[in-house]
């Protein structure tokens, strides 16, 4: 199982990531949470104090697709440096339309049955 196993780069941790997010109502919601995260950054530079509001923004977006809609806990719980930048490339390749190809990939790698993926 997945959950079990430690992953030792980020390149391998991604496809277990993009597993994690295989809900479409998850990515959209991980979505507008990254891209008010950004937003947010931004308008910091103008309102410093807005700047604590980008956990709230990102976090509460991103939970409320995993626990209602993927039903799993974070990632973030045991990568929160990996879980933060596989939220940033996950946003791009939405926007690039680019998570198709990801999703499959994933798929093969992560079945949901649980089965040991073949390389």
């Amino acid at each position: 199982m997945a959950e079990e196993r430690r992953f030792k780069t980020y390149e391998e941790f991604w496809p277990y990531y993009v597993a994690e997010h295989r809900d479409p109502t998850s990515r959209r919601l991980h979505f507008v949470g990254t891209t008010l995260v950004m937003g947010i950054g931004v308008a910091g530079f103008a309102a410093p104090i807005l700047w604590a509001a980008m956990p709230v923004a990102g976090y509460g977006f991103a939970w409320v697709g995993h626990f209602f809609f993927e039903k799993n806990r974070p990632a973030t719980f045991t990568y929160p440096a990996w879980s933060l930048r596989a939220d940033f490339r996950m946003w791009r390749k939405i926007v690039l339309g680019q998570m198709d190809e990801e999703l499959a990939r994933a798929d093969r790698l992560f079945p949901r049955d649980g089965a040991a993926a073949v390389a």
